[in-house]
Parts: C-alpha cells; structure tokens; sequence
C-alpha cells in the first residue's frame, strides 16, 4: 500500500463560492474549461485542474500514480489568515465540509485534512473540535507562519496543544512567501522561500521550548523539512556555544527533531537517504503536493531509487509511518 500525506484540493463548493463572490476569498477564477485557472489577490497563479475539486479526477491520478489513499489537504490559499473572525470560521467551515464532501465519495481511498483560522486561536480550537466530531478527520493543516507570526507564539499553544490531545497530526506547510531580497526571480519565492519558511517555523519552535511542552505532538512537515535537517550540526553547535540558543530549552535540537514527521518531497534520493538515516524511516512517509507543478509525479520510484533502502525501510515510509499517524495501525 502507498499512503500520500501530501495531496491538496479546493473542493467544489469552494470553487462555486469563488465563482459567484470572488471578494470573499480574495481570489477570482478566469477562463473557460481546461484552460481555467486560479488568481490570488495576494500574487498566486495557477491552473485549476480538475483534481483539485473533482473527486474522480483525484482518484484517476491517484492511480496513475500508484497512490492507495490520500490524505486531501486545501490548497494553502485557502488558509485565508487575512480575515477577521466571524468570516475565518465561515470560510475555514467551508472548505473543510467541501473536502469532507470529497472524502464521502470514496471514503476507503481518501481522508481528509482541515484547516482552521489560526489567526483567532479561540475560534481554530472550536472548527478543528467541530470537524473531529462531524467527520472524524485525523489531521489538520495549518502554515508555517500566520500573516508574519511565528507557530511558536503563545497564542497558537492552544491549538497545538488541542490537536495533541484530540490525536491529530499537524501537517504544517508555507503559507505564503511574499517578495524578499533576493527571491524575486526565478520562482524562488517557492524553490527556497517555502522550505526556508518551514526551517524557520521549525528552529523557533525547537529553541522556543515548545516541542518540550507538548512531547505527544504528531507535527509533520512538508517537503523534507525544509533546509533544517540538512543544517541540524550546526544548530545542534549554536545550541551548545550560544547562550541565545539554550536560554529557554536543554533540549539538544538534534533530540527534539526526532519528535517531528517528514514528507518525502525532496527529489533527490542521497537527501531522502538522509533524512531517513538522521530520523528514522517511521517517521518519512510519501508527500506529493498534487496536483501543483512542483509535485512527485513518481513517488513509487522516488522510494525505489534511495540507495540501500530496506524493505522494513520501504514499508514505512510507503505506509506505516501515515498509519501510524492516522492512527489505522
């Protein structure tokens, strides 16, 4: 069985809700059939490919692909931290019931992921204890950072500290990553400002003492975990010398990263060799990032081709460690 934790959608009734008020979203859909594609107010671009809100269409390429189920996520525009309270729960309700509309229409192949406004914490804590209830979802997906915050601030423990009790697993992924110097070409905005996002997200949380406060935490990363696990030494060598580093936690960073899950999407077995190496194959599992561009289309193979894998080895990370998570084991 192949388990792909990494797998987003815009479910229909989104779309729909977009098409006749496109201010509410702060999104607008132009063009007609396969040449449809979404705008963003805040600067994304991208075709609206029927996988994203037609369930038959996922499972088409579900299976093209090699994939048994997935785990169906919102696109990342949909997070929507820029709105104020009544409207976040509003919207955030709105696509979590259309992805459950998704998931009820093969429910043995596909599970759904919420999201929740993580910019009013009193408000994320009531939508993911709603969707819980309602739908018995498994995970939640909230951004590596909210409107410039940063995950490791007080406000967001709650949330946090819900989702591990209630067992669900936080999948965290970039929000968005506007203009910085040096990212303004060549698509680096997303090359290296999203997994540079989610190294930043990571570092804060470990120094933070967060991680510490909350050791049932599932907290599973998108593609690898950004630049972190490639750069531990040297954190683990700050924490040692740098009074800044160990002012909060004793917690060596190299510890605290074998508390987090990782997706696979690194394209590049040596570094998925390593990553299993640094934290353990049974916590790696399959991530696709269907169906944007920058998606495996060949997570089989992507598997396949790390040097030296074993079959235990092979085992979790196409499906033991997402069983785990979804707590199907």
């Amino acid at each position: 069985m192949h388990i792909d934790i990494h797998s987003h959608v815009i479910p229909q009734r989104v779309v729909t809700a977009i098409e006749a008020d496109p201010k509410q979203f702060r999104a607008r859909i132009e063009g007609d059939g396969a040449a449809r594609k979404m705008v963003h107010a805040q600067g994304y671009v991208y075709p609206l490919s029927a996988e994203f809100h037609r369930p038959e269409a996922k499972l088409e390429a579900m299976d093209r692909k090699g994939i048994d189920i997935s785990v169906i996520s919102p696109a990342p525009p949909m997070f929507c931290y820029w709105a104020d309270a009544d409207a976040a729960l509003e919207l955030a309700a709105l696509v979590n019931d259309g992805v459950a509309d998704m998931v009820a229409t093969k429910p043995s192949r596909l599970r759904g992921m919420a999201i929740v406004p993580m910019q009013h914490p009193d408000a994320a804590v009531a939508e993911l204890e709603r969707v819980v209830k309602a739908y018995n979802f498994k995970a939640v997906e909230i951004g590596t950072s909210i409107e410039g915050a940063q995950l490791a601030e007080e406000r967001f423990r709650p949330l946090l500290r819900r989702a591990s009790e209630l067992g669900v697993f936080v999948f965290a992924h970039p929000y968005y990553v506007s203009a910085k110097a040096g990212l303004e070409a060549y698509y680096l905005t997303n090359l290296i400002g999203n997994p540079l996002d989610t190294t930043v997200m990571l570092a804060n949380l470990m120094f933070s003492g967060r991680l510490d406060e909350l050791p049932d935490l599932k907290l599973v990363l998108a593609h690898g975990g950004g630049f972190l696990p490639y750069q531990i030494g040297r954190l683990v060598h700050g924490h040692k010398v740098r009074a800044e580093a160990k002012k909060i936690t004793r917690s060596s960073p190299k510890d605290l990263l074998k508390q987090v899950y990782f997706d696979s999407l690194v394209f590049e077995p040596q570094a998925l060799r390593y990553l299993i190496d640094l934290v353990g194959a049974d916590h790696v599992c399959i991530g696709t990032d269907a169906p944007f561009d920058m998606a495996d289309d060949n997570p089989r193979a992507t598997i396949e081709c790390v040097p030296g894998i074993s079959e235990q080895e092979c085992a979790c990370v196409r499906c033991g460690t997402a069983l785990k998570l979804l707590r199907e084991t």
